[in-house]
């Protein structure tokens, strides 16, 4: 089986290629550059280096949230426009799930996985590293530092911060929850190929999707969109407030 995997819900941008559990091929890139501008040109490479057409990939796989609004959008469009005319099915995967199993091999260590949401907030899951595998601790969810400090206080475990907010996590955390370290430069962005390895899981587990299906999960409203509710309440307090002085 072939699984063609996108990730762009951050600022790192990655494909991979992986047959059958074995990773061919992969293309990084933390440029600075958009991901509308360097995604397509990632995959096309890709699949020419690797003798490989589109037609050849089984899954299409794509993180697709958590992340960054218009990283989530790039990364499912895409997804959907390779899918969609081809019927190739698709895997929407979950952007931290997909940065935890690049870890699974360090058996019974805390993954701690970082997306920073702003707001000192981050987006964030636990998982028990299983060797093999991933245990599966919370869900996917936007968390503040303070209340995710309280929590990992309570999991005597040692525990690995992974992910673009792993940073952050680290330094604001580090005196007040013990056992707590950064994981290794090179496996701490997320990364096409644990898209590809949390797409397997989907694949098991009969969750693929159609790609007019597949749709982005943000887990919270868009600053735009916050702001916009945020002005239409006060819009109707005010009204409410001048008919009550009519």
């Amino acid at each position: 089986m072939n699984i063609l995997a996108l990730e762009s819900s951050a600022t790192a941008c990655s494909a991979a290629l992986c047959r059958d559990g074995e990773l061919l091929a992969q293309s990084f890139q933390c440029s600075g550059l958009t991901h509308s501008r360097t995604l397509l040109p990632m995959v096309n490479d890709l699949l020419k280096n690797c003798g490989q057409t589109l037609e050849q990939v089984d899954v299409i796989a794509v993180a697709a949230g958590p992340g960054s609004f218009t990283g989530l959008r790039i990364g499912v469009a895409t997804a959907k426009g390779l899918a969609w005319a081809r019927e190739t099915p698709c895997a929407p995967c979950s952007t931290l799930e997909s940065m935890a199993w690049p870890l699974a091999h360090l058996e019974g260590r805390l993954i701690v996985c970082a997306m920073d949401a702003r707001r000192a907030q981050v987006y964030n899951a636990l998982f028990l590293a299983r060797g093999e595998g991933l245990e599966r601790l919370t869900p996917d969810r936007a968390i503040s530092l303070a209340e995710l400090g309280e929590e990992l206080k309570n999991f005597p475990e040692m525990k690995i911060v992974v992910g673009d907010g792993a940073q952050l996590c680290y330094n604001t955390l580090r005196e007040e929850v013990p056992g707590l370290t950064l994981a290794p430069v090179h496996l701490r962005m997320q990364s096409a190929w644990g898209v590809a390895r949390a797409a397997e899981e989907l694949v098991r587990a009969g969750a693929l999707v159609s790609g007019a299906e597949l749709a982005p999960v943000y887990h919270r409203l868009s600053q735009a969109e916050r702001e916009r509710l945020e002005r239409e309440q006060n819009t109707k307090f005010t009204i409410e407030g001048d008919r009550k002085h009519v």
